[in-house]
């Protein structure tokens, strides 16, 4: 099935496709949960699948599933360092898409996801809201503290990684098998003689 994902065209359109799905959702939890101020309504969700699922909004100033990697570089506005580093990753990632090659259908796939999700989070929500939506309420019923909240650019950056570093582990180290060598005839290879060819 990844095999047939490996062309340019097929992860152009991937990227496209988990973008536009990344952004409408979004947009229609940024509708159906706000309260008028434009804030969440915290108190407002609707439970997909009893406690196991629910769709809130979240409104996250950090990284994905709540982390907070710009406190790293303090001196830098959040929005600044996330825009950088997306920028920086936008560049290293598509350096290595194309090292990869199409030999490596699974890499390049998931390269194509974590940059639907990296501009989906770090360019578009932060240079539009300065903040990231998440939506996606996951847990498992009576434990806490629940998964954090998150979104489809998230787990494309999810699934992403994970496509670009388990099958490696995974490749064949057995060097592909050579055609079987064909029959040396060492008659075949000697010319005749003149003599021979006179008679």
């Amino acid at each position: 099935m990844i095999k047939k994902l490996s062309s340019f065209r097929a992860h152009a359109a991937i990227f496209l496709v988990t973008l536009a799905a990344d952004q409408i959702t979004k947009w229609w939890a940024r509708a159906r949960f706000s309260l008028p101020n434009g804030e969440p309504d915290y108190g407002d969700s609707i439970a997909v699948l009893g406690d196991w699922f629910h769709l809130r909004l979240v409104y996250n100033p950090g990284a994905a599933f709540g982390l907070r990697p710009h406190d790293l570089l303090p001196f830098l506005h959040p929005m600044s360092f996330y825009v950088l580093f997306s920028l920086v990753a936008i560049v290293l990632l598509s350096l290595y898409y194309r090292r990869l090659g199409p030999t490596e259908p699974a890499g390049r796939l998931g390269i194509a996801l974590i940059l639907s999700g990296a501009v989906g989070n770090n360019l578009i929500d932060r240079l539009f809201m300065h903040k990231v939506t998440d939506m996606f309420d996951v847990g498992i019923p009576g434990f806490y503290p629940r998964w954090p909240v998150f979104n489809i650019a998230d787990s494309a950056v999810l699934i992403g990684l994970a496509l670009l570093v388990i099958p490696p582990f995974f490749a064949s180290d057995k060097p592909e098998d050579s055609p079987e060598a064909v029959p040396h005839d060492p008659q075949a290879s000697v010319s005749p003689s003149p003599d021979s060819e006179r008679t």
